[in-house]
């Protein structure tokens, strides 16, 4: 899936070749005129990442990434900002104003495209940094429970949960604080099944993680060995 770009420029040439090129290079390329309209849209599509100007008429560019980075579903958008004014001190007042790249009109086409990856896949990362930190805290509270062993009290679940074989394979594991890759290698299938079981799990047992599934089971004695 390709990723989602919001292009905000008054000037309607730039606009069309840089939504061009971008879209030649395989991003899927929203453009706004100007930053009330690239508000709008920022809020209807939430993008990936901005390209926006910085001199615009009504709200500048400088109005418009304080507008996002005082929003805390964008305060980490990246954003790019692409404009005439090179001088030093306006790239200095850029960065402080919270761009991630900042781009002097002319400017190559190739060096946007770049500029823009680099900064997508920088993002991906710290998203998957944080998913592996939450990972990790689930798997110490799951180990947490294990480790409590008989003080937690096991009972008859007062409904009855009908789980296919394969559903109650993945529990079983999930109970013995595996992790979806080391699941799949036991059962000899892939990780997007493995979580598409850990999911239907989610959904009978009325529970939301992991550390919730394990508890659940174990209080009601659907783990079997």
């Amino acid at each position: 899936m390709s990723a989602k770009l919001l292009l905000v420029d008054d000037e309607p040439g730039l606009r069309e070749a840089v939504q061009a090129y971008l879209e030649d290079s395989g991003f899927t390329v929203e453009v706004a005129n100007n930053a009330i309209e690239g508000w709008e849209k920022v809020q209807q599509i939430v993008p990936d990442l901005v390209i926006s100007d910085i001199m615009m008429p009504q709200v500048d560019g400088y109005q418009f990434l304080q507008q996002l980075r005082e929003d805390e579903r964008f305060k980490s958008l990246p954003v790019v900002f692409l404009t005439a004014k090179g001088m030093t001190s306006d790239r200095i007042q850029g960065y402080q104003a919270g761009c991630d790249a900042y781009l002097p009109k002319p400017f190559d086409p190739e060096e946007l495209e770049v500029i823009v990856k680099n900064l997508l896949d920088r993002r991906a990362a710290a998203s998957n940094s944080t998913e592996l930190d939450d990972i990790k805290q689930q798997l110490n509270q799951i180990q947490g429970i294990l480790q409590q062993g008989n003080t937690v009290s096991t009972q008859t679940s007062p409904i009855q949960i009908d789980f296919t074989p394969r559903e109650q394979s993945v529990l079983n594991l999930v109970t013995e604080g595996l992790m979806n890759k080391e699941i799949a290698r036991r059962l000899e299938t892939s990780v997007r099944n493995v979580e598409k079981y850990v999911s239907r799990l989610f959904v009978k047992t009325g529970t939301n993680s992991r550390t919730e599934l394990v508890r659940f089971a174990i209080e009601h004695g659907l783990n079997q060995s």
